[in-house]
C-alpha cells in the first residue's frame, strides 16, 4: 500500500538572487543551473543535519527553479509506538495537526532555513562554494582538452629568464624553455600567441595548460589562419620540419590540378606567407610541393639547391643526392641545418655528394674492383704450380706402387691357374670312370647273351 504524504507548508523562503547569481555562474563559468541546484539542495541538507542532529533521509528539499523558492521539510512516518522520534510519529499526535491522519501515512514539516544556526549556514557556504570550484575546474580542463593543437592568445604575467607564464583570460598557460623560441624574448605584458600542446590536472585539482611557440603544428595552425585554401581542405599540408627561430620548411599538397599549392601559401606579393614569417619574428619559411615520387620530393625538399640526380633505395630508406660542385654547400646549409630539415620533413635518410666527390667515389669502386679482380688471378697463377706438384707427386706414386701391383696380379693369375687345372682334373677324373662302367656293364652284357645265342643256334639245327 502507498504511504499518503501530506504537506504541512510555511513560509517559503525567497532565492530570487541567488537564481541570478547562478544565471551568472553559467554564463561564465559554464556550470548548468540544474547541476547548481542540485549542489544547493545537498549543501542545505548537509547543513540542517550538522545543526539539528536528523537523519539524511529523513529531510527533503525542494527548489523551484523559475522563482527560486526553497522549502525544507522534515519528513516523518504515523505508527502507533514509536520508536524513533527522528522519523516516526504517533497517531495521536499526527491527529492534533490533521484528524485524517492515519497510521502509514508520512507528514512533512517544513523548516524554515532562516532559524539554521552560524555553523549551518557556513557549513552550506563553503560546500557551494566547493562544488562551484569543482565544476568551474572540470569545466575549464574540459574547454581547453578540447583546444589540443589549437592556437591561443594572452599576455605575459611572468617573464624571467625560464619559464613563461602566459594569461589566457579564465587561466594561466605554461610556456617550459624547451617550448620557447631561443631567439625570442619575452617581456611582461607582450601579447602572444602560442598553440595548447597539452592539458594537466595539478595535485588539488587545478588545470594546467601547457603552451607553445617552437612546436611544428604552431607553424601548422598559423597556415590555417592564414591561407583560406588550406582551412577550406582545397590545400594538404603533408609534412612540417622546423628549426624554431631560424628556418622552417613546409611541403603542401592539392589534389586538385588547377591549384597551385605553392602559389596559393605564398599569395601575391608573397603578402600571405610574410604574414606568418612575422608572427615567427623573421624565422625562414620554404613552402615546397609535395610529391608521390620520393625522388622528386627530395629535390624539392633540399631547395633552394639544385639537384643533379637522386639514387633511391626502397629497402633501406636511403637516397643519395648528387648536386653541382658550387652548389653542395647550399645543399647541406649552414651546420647541416637544410639537408637536416629535408631528411625530417621527407623522413628519408639523405646522403648527399658534389659531382666530383661522386665522380672520386665510383673511380674509387673501380680501382677497388680491378684490384680485386688482380688478387683473384694472382691466386689462380699460386695455385696452378701447386696443383702441377701434386700431379707429379701422384704420377711418382703411381710408379711405385706398380711393380707392386704386378707382382700381385701375378701371384692371383698363379693361384687362378692352379684352380683351373684342379678343376680339369677333377673332370677328367671323372669321365674316366665314367667309361670305366661302361666298358664294364658291356662286358657283363655279353657274357650273360653268349649262352642264349648257343642254345638258339642248336635249336635251329636240331630242327633242320
Amino acid at each position: 500500500m502507498k504511504k499518503k504524504q501530506t504537506k504541512v507548508n510555511g513560509p517559503a523562503i525567497d532565492s530570487t538572487e541567488l537564481i541570478f547569481a547562478m544565471e551568472e555562474l553559467e554564463k561564465e563559468n559554464g556550470i548548468k543551473k540544474e547541476e547548481m541546484l542540485e549542489t544547493i539542495e545537498t549543501a542545505l541538507v548537509t547543513a540542517y543535519k550538522r545543526n539539528y542532529d536528523c537523519e539524511d533521509e529523513n529531510v527533503k528539499i525542494t527548489m523551484d527553479k523559475e522563482t527560486g523558492e526553497i522549502h525544507v521539510y522534515m519528513q516523518k512516518e504515523i505508527v502507533e509506538e514509536v520508536e524513533n522520534e527522528k522519523v516516526q510519529i504517533s497517531l495521536e499526535e499526527a491527529q492534533k495537526i490533521d484528524k485524517k491522519y492515519k497510521v502509514g501515512d508520512v507528514i512533512e514539516n517544513e523548516l524554515v532555513p532562516k532559524n539554521f544556526g552560524r555553523i549551518a549556514a557556513g557549513t552550506a557556504k563553503q560546500v557551494i562554494i566547493q562544488k562551484i570550484r569543482e565544476a568551474s575546474r572540470e569545466f575549464l580542463y574540459n574547454e581547453f582538452n578540447d583546444k589540443k593543437g589549437e592556437i591561443v592568445s594572452g599576455i605575459v604575467q611572468k617573464a624571467d629568464g625560464g619559464v613563461v607564464i602566459v594569461d589566457l583570460g579564465r587561466l594561466e598557460g605554461v610556456m617550459p624553455l624547451k617550448e620557447q623560441i631561443m631567439t625570442e624574448k619575452y617581456h611582461v605584458n607582450d601579447k602572444i600567441r602560442a598553440c595548447v600542446v597539452g592539458v594537466e590536472k595539478g595535485l588539488k585539482g587545478s588545470t594546467q595548460v601547457i603552451i607553445s611557440r617552437s612546436h611544428n603544428d604552431f607553424v601548422r595552425k598559423l597556415f590555417e589562419l592564414e591561407i583560406p585554401e588550406i582551412y577550406e581542405g582545397l590545400i594538404e599540408i603533408k609534412s612540417v620540419s622546423r628549426d624554431a627561430g631560424n628556418r622552417c620548411k613546409v611541403a603542401v599538397y592539392s589534389p586538385n590540378e588547377n591549384i597551385d599549392p605553392v602559389g596559393s601559401c605564398v599569395g601575391q606579393k608573397g603578402i600571405r606567407i610574410q604574414n606568418i614569417i612575422n608572427e615567427l619574428n623573421g624565422e625562414k619559411i620554404d613552402v615546397i610541393e609535395w610529391n608521390e615520387d620520393p625522388a622528386i620530393y627530395i629535390s624539392s625538399a633540399l631547395l633552394p639547391a639544385t639537384v643533379m640526380a637522386v639514387d633511391i633505395k626502397e629497402e633501406e630508406h636511403f637516397a643519395q643526392v648528387i648536386v653541382p660542385d658550387d652548389q653542395l654547400s647550399l645543399a647541406i646549409g649552414k651546420a647541416g641545418q637544410n639537408a637536416r630539415l629535408a631528411a625530417r620533413l621527407t623522413n628519408w635518410k639523405i646522403d648527399i655528394k658534389s659531382e666530383t666527390q661522386f665522380r672520386e667515389m665510383i673511380e674509387k669502386m673501380q680501382n677497388q674492383a680491378i684490384e680485386e679482380n688482380k688478387s683473384d688471378i694472382e691466386n689462380v697463377e699460386e695455385a696452378i704450380p701447386e696443383v702441377e706438384t701434386n700431379n707429379e707427386v701422384e704420377n711418382i706414386e703411381t710408379v711405385e706402387e706398380t711393380p707392386k701391383k704386378r707382382g700381385r696380379k701375378k701371384k692371383e693369375e698363379t693361384v687362378g691357374e692352379s684352380k683351373v687345372e684342379e678343376v680339369e682334373e677333377t673332370t677328367k677324373k671323372k669321365t674316366r670312370k665314367k667309361k670305366e662302367e661302361a666298358v664294364e656293364e658291356s662286358e657283363k652284357e655279353i657274357v650273360e647273351e653268349a649262352p642264349k645265342k648257343r642254345g638258339r643256334k642248336k635249336k635251329e639245327e636240331t630242327q633242320q
